[in-house]
């Protein structure tokens, strides 16, 4: 079988695409898929390229079992849009961004997260960068039911082929 590959992004690397990544990794190990997955994360901004998710992400993606600490940021590259078959974006702005540096023969592959949540109908992640404690447990409410809607998906496209 092929190996689907993800790729999660935000604008720095360092709070929501890198909190998608580990609770991703760590869903996908739940329910015996890892071997089936590549997933990454990228920022479409430099800000924080070699740097560890924020503290606050780590704190509170510990909380629920996560493990963020192996990260780094890095931003996102032309090889990235080839690379991967989904491209999430946290939000519309991110969105933008990698549909303007994608070549247009490989703009299905872009998406947002949010697109497979099954309870979320605003499909933009809110970055937490700049708010409190709690903007990082909704984020995390909000990554985990994307998850789930999207290793759905591809629990469907595996048992299809």
């Amino acid at each position: 079988m092929k190996k689907i590959s993800i790729l999660f992004v935000c604008m720095g690397n360092i709070c929501r695409s890198p909190t998608a990544e580990g609770v991703f990794r760590e869903k996908l190990k739940q329910t015996g898929l890892s071997d089936l997955v590549k997933i990454d994360s990228a920022g479409t901004h430099d800000y924080h390229i070699g740097r560890p998710p924020d503290n606050r992400a780590q704190d509170a993606a510990g909380k629920r079992g996560y493990d963020l600490s192996d990260l780094r940021g890095r931003q996102v590259n032309a090889e990235d849009f080839e690379a991967f078959d989904f491209i999430l974006a946290m939000d519309k702005d991110n969105l933008t961004i990698l549909t303007e540096q994608c070549p247009p023969h490989l703009q299905h592959k872009i998406r947002r997260l949010l697109s497979f949540s099954q309870r979320f109908t605003d499909l933009d992640v809110p970055d937490p960068y700049y708010g409190g404690k709690t903007g990082f447990d909704q984020v995390l409410d909000m990554v985990e039911d994307a998850a789930e809607g999207l290793i759905k998906q591809i629990k469907a496209s595996q048992a299809g082929k």
